[in-house]
């Protein structure tokens, strides 16, 4: 009866019309972390606009390679054996995607596996946008200890059952995901919506063993196990910065063309993007950190990372890829002359 009463007090909620009206939460799990991975299951949980569930679907999927960190998954060879291929169980997949914002904790992972898969399928993924759960519980000043989905789920009193399985983790999300859409409504929070590029065109080389030789866990992600990234695109030469670098960011002000940009860590965004981004307002994009860098964006400031690492040493100042993504709407142009 209270539940009835919950809900039917929620459904009477003003809900801001820009938001989406349809969610597909997911979750893949895969066969490591490198670009030419696998994808060896995946769960959808759909919910309506205001983030009610309306279903749930799971399978797992045949990589015909190995299946890697097993210790981590559990699907071994012989689990995926019988599973189908992703070509086999697309059609299902871009049913349960269609027409809806794809949620995923850490999104642009989830996104570009998926992405890959259906770019060597020869089809595309019917997705335009996602959301990730890490940029929305940052939006939302949710007082995490770290951004882990487990974190997220203790938040919201979500029990895990099964950690790495994608259909637990999906539903565990699902449950995170509903409690925080309903707090962004009620504060008319700007959703962290990105945009989606998939993929067309994918070129696989010979890399890791077929499925029946596991590896051991040197070979996850990429590393000791003999795997080779794939030219899933081609590399490109940003054109040389035409402005000169007026020094460094200055706290609470603009950032001024010619700049020079670093990036670090794991981002909502695709780097590709959000370097393209950065390139279109005249900013200079360094692969590098030194003492002449005008700013560090990373979400990990506490990282260990060798750019994080020097911006410390340097003094260099340090924001998180929100704070740059304002930033870029208002880019000051550079001094003439």
């Amino acid at each position: 009866m209270l539940e009835d009463l919950t809900t039917a007090v929620f459904s009477a909620t003003p809900w801001p019309a820009a938001y989406p009206k349809g969610y597909a939460v997911v979750d893949v799990e895969t066969t490591g972390l490198a670009r030419d991975d696998r994808i060896i299951s995946a769960a959808v949980y759909r919910l309506d606009e205001r983030g009610e569930v309306e279903d749930h679907w799971y399978t797992t999927v045949n990589p015909e390679r190995d299946p890697g960190p097993v210790w981590i998954h559990g699907l071994t060879s012989e689990a995926l054996e019988g599973a189908p291929l992703f070509p086999d169980i697309a059609e299902e997949f871009t049913a349960r995607l269609a027409g809806r914002v794809l949620v995923a904790h850490n999104a642009v992972f989830d996104w570009q596996m998926i992405a890959r898969e259906y770019a060597r399928a020869e089809r595309e993924a019917p997705v335009k946008q996602r959301l990730c759960t890490i940029a929305l519980s940052k939006e939302l000043g949710l007082p995490l200890p770290n951004h882990k989905l487990e974190s997220l789920a203790a938040h919201f009193g979500v029990v895990q059952q099964r950690a790495h399985h994608a259909l637990d983790d999906a539903r565990v999300l699902a449950e995170a995901f509903r409690p925080s859409l309903r707090a962004a409504a009620a504060n008319n929070v700007r959703l962290p919506l990105h945009e989606c590029r998939p993929l067309t065109e994918w070129t696989d080389r010979p890399a890791a063993p077929r499925i029946g030789q596991q590896a051991g866990p040197g070979g996850y992600g990429g590393y000791g196990g003999g795997y080779r990234p794939s030219s899933w695109r081609p590399s490109r030469k940003r054109p040389a910065c035409p402005y000169p670098n007026p020094g460094r960011y200055q706290t609470g002000g603009r950032l001024k063309q010619g700049m020079r940009v670093a990036f670090s860590g794991d981002t909502s965004t695709e780097r590709d993007l959000l370097e393209d981004r950065a390139t279109e307002a005249g900013l200079h994009v360094a692969t590098s950190l030194s003492r002449l860098t005008s700013l560090l964006v990373t979400n990990d400031p506490d990282s260990g990372t060798s750019k994080v690492v020097k911006a410390r040493q340097f003094g260099t100042p340090v924001v998180d890829e929100a704070a740059f993504g304002q930033l870029l709407a208002d880019v000051e142009p550079a001094s003439e002359g």
